[in-house]
């Protein structure tokens, strides 16, 4: 038998009208992506509003259908953000009509509804998710509700929401935990208050692949009303299951919406990866999961990947599926001498499906003598296309590297480009840095930082090494006190002269917010930055200062 891979991505035809409460072919999967809101609950992935905006705009080229914008209540900034992209992203239409689904995230109250509908109501498709937990341990120890209560909650606040908005999803939190009868019970009574999406969450990542499959099933089969609504569902990735789950249900279960994040970023093990679900369905829809397809342009993946692992500075395993620096490299000889007969003896796709680019199979190597043009190509068969007004800044960068590496290969391009291409001005970024140590005495630093307004300042410092003497002096130069949470070294090419990525998680001390997705308490929040070079202090401080105009830019 032939091995099969993946088609070439085209859908079987035009992506179906948008319709709240139906889709007008049964085969066709609404994706709702989470990354900028479930996805930012990642330790240390915190981004600016900015950077959010610039991520919708990405995620409307790959084709979501729903892009879960943020939770506005939670913070101003939050609002800002989900405002900007309801207003910008949430209004532009391609040549089909295709214009996102904005969605907004909020508590079963009123407060929170109205303050959504504010934020979102600018959109052209405009959804509120109000949600509330349903399993029997979240409503005893987190809400302190019994059945009736929480039953009422999610009915009023239903018809709420569809009193300000004709696009509502009901989210039922830790469903997989749920009575069923009770689930039953809400999903009727929500939808006949005006939900036309119900979400269906394995909040914590506990179900089986044949378990979500079959609750999900369950709900269809005994739910009064379920044919005038979605069933969309939100699986975490707590025992690795989130991808399977996902597909299992929408297989099985008939779930016609799937709630995913770029790179499966999310909290603690993360959500269902957006990539891998996707071109799941495009390599084997048509052959084993009947027919099954979605709107997705899967050329934007690789890019839309990158973007998130900058913005975020989460960076991936190398043997991230789809996504991965190994998922498309064949090290062993036997699969080398397949490739070179035939490449589908070990890809079931291509780079080229996820917009991955490559020059005839081989890496190009550029040096000191190539020109601008030479890097600005090579960029972009690599997924990343530059701007005219980040060409210069980076290709100053890779002119400095390649002064101090004979060749610059695709792993030093894309550390490069991971840490040079901002698209907000930072607050403080590095003038120059001295430091001296050895193995007498403490280690000894001298950093001159350049402010948003153009003036330098100086400190000094010393510290048990090198970065600790730097970061004691930014502080100093900051006036903030913050606490290093993580801080890691990877080597991401080989040699003596090899490029580090540098990663570090900061908290500032003494900086409490009260946090609505847990009933108010106060948590401190972290903030992440990624730094890279072949000088493993300068890696360091970039890393430090990204993370801390991160870190000031939430507190203005």
């Amino acid at each position: 038998m032939a091995a099969k891979t993946c088609t070439n991505g085209t859908r079987p035809g035009p992506r179906p009208e948008y319709i709240p409460d139906h889709i007008p072919d049964p085969s066709y999967l609404r994706i709702l992506d989470t990354t900028l809101r479930d996805g930012e609950q990642s330790p240390g992935a915190a981004m600016t509003a900015t950077q959010k905006l610039h991520l919708a705009r990405q995620l409307a080229k790959l084709g979501v259908d729903v892009i879960d914008a943020g939770f506005p209540s939670a913070s101003q900034e939050d609002f800002n953000a989900v405002k900007m992209i309801a207003q910008d992203v949430g209004n532009k239409c391609d040549a089909d009509g295709y214009v996102p689904v904005i969605n907004a995230l909020c508590r079963c109250n009123e407060r929170d509804i109205a303050t959504a509908w504010e934020a979102v109501k600018y959109a052209k498709r405009p959804r509120l998710l109000p949600f509330i937990a349903t399993s029997p341990i979240h409503m005893e120890h987190k809400l302190g509700k019994s059945k009736e209560e929480v039953l009422q909650i999610a009915r009023d606040m239903v018809k709420f929401a569809r009193s300000l908005c004709c696009d509502i999803q009901f989210g039922a939190e830790d469903a997989a935990r749920s009575d069923r009868e009770f689930l039953y019970q809400i999903l009727e009574e929500v939808i006949k208050a005006g939900a036309t999406t119900v979400g269906i969450g394995d909040t914590v990542g506990m179900a089986m692949p044949f378990e979500y499959g079959k609750l999900i099933a369950d709900i269809k089969a005994n739910t009064p009303g379920i044919e005038n609504a979605i069933i969309s569902v939100h699986c975490h990735n707590d025992l690795g299951h989130a991808t399977a789950n996902t597909i299992e249900a929408a297989r099985v279960g008939g779930a016609r919406q799937l709630e995913v994040t770029i790179n499966g970023i999310g909290e603690r093990a993360g959500n269902a990866s957006l990539e891998e679900v996707v071109m799941a369905l495009k390599c084997r829809g048509a052959h084993v999961l009947g027919g099954l397809y979605t709107g997705i342009n899967t050329r934007h993946i690789l890019k839309t990947s990158k973007m998130v692992e900058e913005y975020s500075a989460m960076y991936l395993q190398p043997h991230k599926a789809i996504v991965g620096a190994n998922a498309f490299v064949h090290e062993s000889g036997i699969h080398q001498a397949g490739m070179l007969k035939h490449r589908a003896t070990y890809e079931i796709m291509s780079p080229e499906d996820i917009g991955l680019e490559s020059s005839n199979g081989v890496n190009i190597v550029l040096g000191k003598l190539s020109g601008r043009q030479a890097m600005k190509n090579r960029f972009k068969e690599l997924g990343y296309e530059l701007k005219d007004d980040e060409v210069e800044s980076v290709f100053q960068s890779f002119k400095a590297m390649a002064e101090k590496k004979k060749r610059v290969t695709d792993d030093d391009l894309k550390a490069l480009v991971l840490g040079e291409v901002s698209h907000e001005k930072p607050i403080w970024k590095l003038g120059d840095l001295v430091v001296t140590c050895g193995t007498k005495g403490f280690s000894t630093a001298t950093i001159k930082l350049v402010s948003i307004d153009g003036s330098t300042h100086i400190a000094c410092s010393v510290g048990a090494g090198p970065v600790d003497s730097a970061y004691k002096a930014i502080n100093l130069i900051v006036k903030e006190i913050v606490k290093l949470l993580e801080y890691s070294l990877i080597t991401v090419t080989k040699g003596s002269d090899a490029v580090v990525t540098t990663r570090v998680v900061i908290q500032r001390e003494n900086n409490m917010v009260s946090n609505p997705i847990l009933n108010g308490n106060n948590i401190n929040p972290t903030f992440s930055g990624i730094g890279e070079g072949v000088d493993v202090i300068v890696s360091s401080v970039e890393a430090y200062l990204t993370a801390l105009n991160k870190m000031l830019r939430f507190m203005e």
